[in-house]
């Protein structure tokens, strides 16, 4: 059984953490940025564990929504399973740290609290399709890339854990897809959906947020936004426009998409909080900057 946290990051429905229960204590996919780990905690207490009772924590990528509370756990003796590209940034987050700062400035305590490192014995880079036998339940790993290079999306039978390669889904709005630098590549993001597509999955769990029990509309859904998102940007990014004169062009277009779609003020809000408009313009932009030198 899977147990869905709502991390409360900023309003509810933002982030979500996942707790499946085995023979050998819960193990947590996701733990959501260290600003909200006590809801983490209380969300583990309300099924009667402990934080201290968690021993493998399982993250889709590093970026701080994701896996910015692992070390709290990895302290307490938690083992932390991460992409291999991902793993050096775990051990030492200092760059991490570093370039998230220079976006968030003054905010970065606020959004996101403490990262400090994991000792490199508590980390286990995961290869693709490496399967973790974890109290009697298999967690296999598929390497995803397109959102970020180091990123898996863990297969636990028919329900698949998609971190942000299926995008963002709230109560029932319409799918969005998070398109921050350094990493964003279209042509490989499709191919990590039709991976997942292939596992046949019958769930999938959102960090943001929840449950999809329709997966092949979902994910078609995916790549449609994809392809809206990145043919919008790319005329733009032709004409020379600086993400400062785009970024407001495109918080509007993507506002405008929400609302089109039924979503009130306050959910398009809850979008913006979970998905902010703006990062994406920094990475779609630098995707079509990368393919303009043959990157890829």
């Amino acid at each position: 059984m899977v147990h869905i946290i709502d991390l409360h990051f900023q309003m509810d429905h933002t982030i979500a953490s996942f707790v499946v229960e085995t023979t050998e204590g819960p193990v947590v996919i996701e733990t959501g940025p260290h600003s909200v780990y006590p809801q983490l905690v209380a969300g583990l207490q309300k099924l009667g564990y402990q934080s201290t009772d968690v021993k493998h924590v399982l993250l889709t990528h590093i970026h701080f929504d994701h896996a910015g509370a692992a070390w709290a756990f990895a302290e307490q003796g938690a083992t932390v399973y991460v992409h291999p590209n991902g793993w050096k940034h775990l051990q030492d987050p200092t760059r991490l740290y570093n370039s998230a700062k220079r976006i968030y400035q003054d905010q970065m305590e606020t959004l996101w609290g403490d990262m400090k490192q994991i000792p490199a014995e508590k980390l286990i880079a995961v290869e693709d399709q490496q399967i973790l036998s974890i109290g009697g339940i298999d967690f296999q790993a598929w390497h995803t890339p397109g959102h970020a290079s180091h990123h898996i999306a863990w297969q636990m039978g028919a329900t698949v854990f998609t971190g942000d390669v299926a995008g963002c889904k709230i109560q029932g709005g319409p799918v969005v897809p998070p398109c921050p630098p350094p990493d964003i590549n279209l042509e490989l993001w499709y191919d990590s959906v039709e991976t997942v597509r292939s596992l046949n999955p019958e769930t999938l769990y959102l960090t943001h947020f929840g449950e999809i029990n329709d997966p092949n509309t979902h994910l078609d859904a995916v790549k449609s936004i994809l392809q809206d998102w990145g043919a919008w940007m790319k005329p733009r990014w032709e004409a020379g426009k600086s993400a400062e004169e785009v970024t407001p062009e495109f918080q509007a277009y993507a506002a405008d998409q929400l609302r089109a779609a039924g979503l009130d003020e306050a959910m398009v809000q809850k979008y913006e909080a979970a998905n902010p408009a703006w990062m994406s313009v920094a990475g779609l932009m630098r995707y079509w900057q990368k393919k303009s030198e043959g990157a890829f």
